[in-house]
Formats: C-alpha cells, sequence, structure tokens
C-alpha cells in the first residue's frame, strides 16, 4: 500500500507560512520597541555621548524590574494560546484580567523600591559622583513608568495570543514615532525646547509608554474578549498562569540582570568603553527582536500543539523555530558585518569624543564582533520559549543562570578589565556566554520536547 510522503515541519510550507504570519508580525512589533532605545541611544550619541553610561545603567534596576514581571505574566499568552487552541478564545478574558490585576499592585510595589533604592545602589557599585548622580535621576524617571510597560504587555501578549499581532504592530511604530518627536524636543532641543540629555531621553521614555497604555486598552477593549464576562476557571488555573512563567521570571533577571550588570563592569574600565560597548549590546538588542518575534510565535504554535495533546506536532513546532532562528540568524550576522561601518556612523558622530577617546574608530571591530553572537543568542532564546510553552520551566531557567550570571559577568570582566581588551574584550565574554546558552538550550529542547505527552501517530 503506497503511503503518502511526510515531511518534516521545517520543511512543510504550511507550517513554514503559518510561523512567519504570526512571527512576522510579532517580530516588526518587538523591534519597535527596542527601536525606541536605539532611537534614543542615537539621538543622545549624536547630542551628548558622555551621558550615554547614564541611560545604559539606568537599565540594571529598570531592565531586572521588567524582566522580573514580563516573566511573571508569561501566562497571560500561554493560557490565552492553549484555551484558543481548542476553540474556547471567548473565555479568555479573565486570563486578561488576572494578568491587569497583577501590573497595578506589582508594578506599584516595583516602583517605590526602584524610587528609593537606586541612588545607594549606585553608590554602592563604586560609581564616580557625577555618574551616580545621573544615573539615579534617570532611574527615577523611568521608574514611574513600569507599571505602564506592564499593562501594555499584557495587552500586546493578550492580542498576539488571539492572533491579532498587526494590530500591536500598527499601535507600537506609532509609539516609536511619538518617542522620537518627544526625544527630539527633549534630547536635541528641536522647537526651542531645552536639551536635557539623558534625563531627556528617560521622560520620552516614560511618556511614550503611558500613551500606549491609552491605545492598547481601547484595542483590546475593541477587539478581544478581555472585558466581556467569561466562566471560572478549572481549579488551579489561576496558580498555574503565574507559575508558568516563575522559570522565565528567574531567566529574564539573570539574562537582562546580567547584561546590565555588564555596563556596570564597562564603566569601571571608563566612560568611553561604556559608551562603545552599549551601542554595540543596542546592536544586538535590536537584532534580537526577530528572534524575539521567532520565540513567541513558537511558544503559540508549541501551547497550541500542547493544548490539543499532540506530541508530534509540539515537536515539529519547536524544530521549525529552532531551523529558522539559525537561517535567520545568519543573514542577520552577515548584514551587520557588511555594514558595520554605516551602523556606526549612524549611532555616533566621526569626530565624537567621550573620555579623551573618539569612539567612531573604537566602535567600528565591536559592532563586527556582534555578528558572532547573533545566532547563539537567538538560539537560547526560541529554545526556552519552546521549553516553557510545555511547561518545562526549570531546565532552562538553569542553564540561563549558570550562562549569564556564573558564565558571563566574570567573563566580561576578566577580558574587559583584568585582560585591558576594553569593550572589544567584554564583547567576547558576551559571546562565551551566548555559545555555552544557545548549545544547552538546543540540546534541552531536543531531550525534553513533548516527554510529558504520549506519542501520537503520524497520519497515513
Amino acid at each position: 500500500m503506497h503511503r503518502r510522503r511526510v515531511w518534516p515541519a521545517w520543511a512543510r510550507p504550511s507550517d513554514i507560512t503559518d510561523l512567519l504570519r504570526l512571527s512576522g508580525p510579532i517580530a516588526v512589533s518587538r523591534a519597535a520597541m527596542m527601536l525606541m532605545g536605539l532611537t534614543d541611544v542615537i539621538v543622545l550619541g549624536q547630542n551628548a555621548p558622555s551621558e550615554l553610561p547614564f541611560v545604559l545603567n539606568s537599565w540594571l534596576p529598570i531592565g531586572v524590574s521588567l524582566g522580573l514581571t514580563m516573566g511573571l505574566l508569561l501566562g497571560v499568552s500561554v493560557l490565552t494560546a492553549e484555551l484558543s487552541g481548542i476553540g474556547r478564545g471567548a473565555e479568555t478574558g479573565r486570563i486578561f484580567r488576572r494578568g491587569m490585576k497583577f501590573s497595578l499592585w506589582f508594578g506599584a510595589l516595583l516602583t517605590v523600591g526602584v524610587v528609593l533604592l537606586v541612588g545607594p545602589m549606585f553608590t554602592l557599585l563604586g560609581f564616580e559622583a557625577d555618574i551616580a548622580s545621573g544615573t539615579t535621576a534617570v532611574s527615577r524617571i523611568l521608574a514611574y513608568g513600569l507599571i505602564g510597560h506592564m499593562i501594555t504587555h499584557v495587552a500586546g501578549s493578550y492580542l498576539e495570543a488571539l492572533r491579532r499581532p498587526l494590530v500591536v504592530t500598527a499601535m507600537m511604530y506609532f509609539g516609536v514615532v511619538v518617542n522620537l518627536i518627544i526625544d527630539l524636543a527633549v534630547v536635541a532641543g528641536w522647537w526651542g525646547m531645552p536639551k536635557m540629555g539623558a534625563e531627556g531621553v528617560a521622560i520620552a521614555t516614560t511618556g511614550t509608554r503611558w500613551f500606549l497604555v491609552i491605545l492598547f486598552l481601547i484595542a483590546v477593549w475593541k477587539f478581544t474578549p478581555a472585558f466581556r464576562s467569561s466562566p471560572d476557571g478549572p481549579p488551579g488555573e489561576a496558580r498555574r498562569q503565574f507559575s508558568v512563567g516563575y522559570g522565565m521570571a528567574v531567566s529574564n533577571v539573570a539574562e537582562w540582570g546580567g547584561f546590565n550588570f555588564t555596563f556596570v563592569v564597562a564603566t569601571w574600565i571608563s566612560t568611553a568603553a561604556t559608551t562603545v560597548y552599549g551601542m554595540a549590546v543596542h546592536v544586538i538588542g535590536f537584532c534580537f527582536m526577530a528572534f524575539l518575534g521567532l520565540g513567541t510565535a513558537t511558544s503559540v504554535r508549541v501551547a497550541e500543539a500542547y493544548g490539543r495533546k499532540n506530541s508530534e506536532q509540539v515537536r515539529e513546532a519547536s524544530r521549525l523555530g529552532v531551523v529558522a532562528t539559525v537561517l535567520i540568524g545568519l543573514v542577520l550576522g552577515l548584514v551587520v558585518w557588511v555594514f558595520r561601518a554605516p551602523i556606526a556612523g549612524v549611532l555616533v558622530k566621526s569626530d565624537a569624543v567621550v573620555d579623551g577617546v573618539t569612539i567612531r574608530p573604537e566602535l567600528l571591530p565591536i559592532i563586527g564582533f556582534t555578528a558572532f553572537v547573533l545566532v547563539f543568542d537567538g538560539l537560547q532564546n526560541v529554545a526556552s520559549m519552546a521549553l516553557r510553552a510545555q511547561n518545562v520551566i526549570w531546565p532552562p531557567t538553569t542553564v540561563h543562570l549558570m550562562s549569564y550570571f556564573l558564565i558571563m559577568i566574570p567573563a566580561t570582566y576578566y577580558f574587559g578589565l583584568v585582560r585591558g581588551g576594553g569593550a572589544i574584550g567584554m564583547m567576547q565574554g558576551v559571546l562565551l556566554a551566548s555559545v555555552i546558552a544557545g548549545a544547552l538550550q538546543l540540546v534541552l529542547l531536543e531531550r525534553k520536547a513533548a516527554r510529558r505527552l504520549k506519542p501520537t501517530r503520524r497520519p497515513a
């Protein structure tokens, strides 16, 4: 009897199309979030590059706070996708409302904590008085936008899980325009406004975030059942909604905290090293948005298959995400390598000097080096998100803790400060940690994908 040939998911057009249809808008949307930060760096780099360390170091408390909460809110996306995958999307309003309540009370706690503690923290880290003072001021302004970040994250995740990514994309890019206008006004001093430097960047970020809150809540009200009555969930659903994100919360603290602490290490080297290294990390971060889109789309497809208890679809959705990550990572790496000079030109003026160092020549080689980081950074993200979408929580978290705390921070300190490698030495430490994280997450995914489900037969 002739059997129809069954292609693996990474070679099956229908699966590839579905992944791209979902991940493309999400990646573009996530790129908007990073584009806001990149816009800040460009405008500040062109006008007051010596104040860039204030913004970079402020993301140690702010980034850790956001990473923690985004992890704890992962359940909004996962549970919504599971219910939608079995035809019960109309019941998901309770998932959204739980996420909103959490954002309000937990965001308020984080805001108070950051405002009160950042001053003593940066003094204890040994910063010079002017750097500590500038970073503290920026951190406090950014803290007032934490609740806004959390609300837009809940709303955006909910819309994407219900397969409304284009709505999120449109609003995020409107936010990019608003952020740029505020940057030009209070950082570049356009339209007769005062040049406020790094504090102007923080004002733009916080103001834009609260503007987006209004847009996102209107979109959720119009396009989803978020504010409609829904039946009570099964016992334990509320606990699971937050527990599914525990591992990602710890991972985010490790990855975001680790990366942001490397800015502290760079500051110990010199203000110039911080500026050059920070600009290069923003190039990685902008490219990373493609992988965040792939990871989010992969986790939605995996969660849908997991909700249907289909082990074969779980494995194939996971592997398709990995194959797509490798291919896109290679393309992005090639683009960054080839266009490293124009990228450096956009980030900083050719004659910009920080701490007695001309920045542009120092920036060129480190931007080229980031090309080697991209594939591995993408792999660790997509593989770990695919694992969590099927309730494999703590193994990927352990990998993140080991890679970004136990390896990356000491490696950047050693190569950058002890060995005197400066910014390029620090990027070598980032590459080492990314290679280890990407390889280990991939091994975990292959060993554990769909192991908790009984295997299903392939169609004849």
